[in-house]
């Protein structure tokens, strides 16, 4: 009985710390020390650097230590970041210069400038059609790039702001249409939109992210996760999440989809199949960190954030950020 007793105790220890285990929260902070607001940052796919868009640059770190290695210089308004892998190259959408900057992805030297749409906001490597594809905020299009040439071959309108775009890796491009709660489909053999789906209740569409196997689209919206199937457009499930959601991320490992709210959290969102999500966590970041970007080889998160002074009484808008306090918050286990 002694022996059998020992033995359980042992099991529930086992189970207690895997339990445990898999607890997130802040682990480090990157301190950048530059002015400038902020949007996406991208995990690139070499030398492990972590790509941040800050003002009129693009500050190049290490992704584990945080140390500066440089910085991509007259990317005005930039956006976000992506990567050609085959090509050996990385794209910067520029929103304030209309523009798509290419640099060598090796070692970050500026290669060429493409014109683009107006106000190039989330830009991505879209893997069926081998292209690199920008969502414009003004002119309401997105912008096809031949990667191998740095040549712009089609754009396509969406009518209304697009603002996030993910691929199913088999012909089909979604896109959150974020003044018009809506995603839309775009059949990439044809280049025209297929599909419009209503997000309601959901409204103001930011962060999307995809299950490329099981087809479920997750759309972050006011205050609600969206699931939708990406391929009848049904919505799955809606979920609450954190306020001031501005991205999310999907590990198709731990199948958890986490996102970025301004708020200072992080929900996190398990995938226990097809049609089936729970949330099971709310991880405390920083007020303000309201993008993310997934490691998928740390399964670590990455946010931007700062400090703010606050609004003077009666006044509304944005408050100004205090100068030197840009940083970049680590989540792990």
């Amino acid at each position: 009985m002694k022996k059998l007793f020992t033995i359980l105790l042992m099991v529930a220890a086992v189970a207690c710390h895997a339990q445990s285990a898999g607890k997130m929260s802040v682990r480090n902070t990157f301190h950048i020390a530059s002015p400038g607001g902020w949007d996406y940052l991208t995990v690139g796919p070499v030398h492990n650097w972590l790509y941040v868009s800050h003002g009129n640059q693009v500050n190049v770190l290490d992704k584990k230590t945080g140390d500066s290695v440089t910085v991509i210089p007259n990317t005005t308004g930039v956006h976000g970041i992506a990567f050609d892998a085959n090509n050996k190259k990385g794209f910067t959408s520029n929103g304030r210069l209309n523009t798509v900057t290419v640099f060598d992805m090796n070692n970050n030297k500026i290669l060429n400038q493409i014109a683009v749409g107006a106000n190039p906001d989330a830009i991505m490597y879209e893997p069926f059609t081998k292209t690199i594809v920008t969502c414009n905020g003004r002119s309401q299009n997105l912008t096809f790039i031949n990667p191998a040439n740095d040549k712009v071959i089609d754009s396509i309108k969406v009518g209304g702001k697009p603002e996030t775009a993910v691929s199913d890796e088999k012909g089909k491009l979604y896109v959150n249409i974020e003044d018009k709660n809506e995603i839309i489909a775009i059949d990439l053999k044809a280049n025209k939109i297929i599909n419009k789906w209503s997000l309601a209740p959901g409204e103001s569409p930011t962060g999307l992210a995809i299950d490329v196997k099981t087809r479920r689209l997750f759309a972050t919206c006011e205050k609600l996760l969206i699931i939708v199937d990406a391929d009848n457009g049904k919505i799955i499930d809606k979920l609450p999440i954190g306020d001031g959601a501005d991205g999310d991320a999907f590990d198709a490992k731990t199948k958890n989809i986490y996102t970025s709210n301004g708020d200072g959290t992080v929900t996190v969102v398990h995938e226990n199949n097809a049609n089936s999500f729970a949330v099971v966590d709310n991880i405390v970041t920083k007020k303000s960190a309201r993008t993310i970007a997934l490691d998928e080889q740390t399964h670590k998160l990455y946010l931007p954030a700062a400090d703010f002074d606050p609004l003077p009484a009666g006044e509304k808008g944005r408050p100004k950020m205090k100068a030197g306090t840009f940083q970049i918050l680590v989540v792990g286990e």
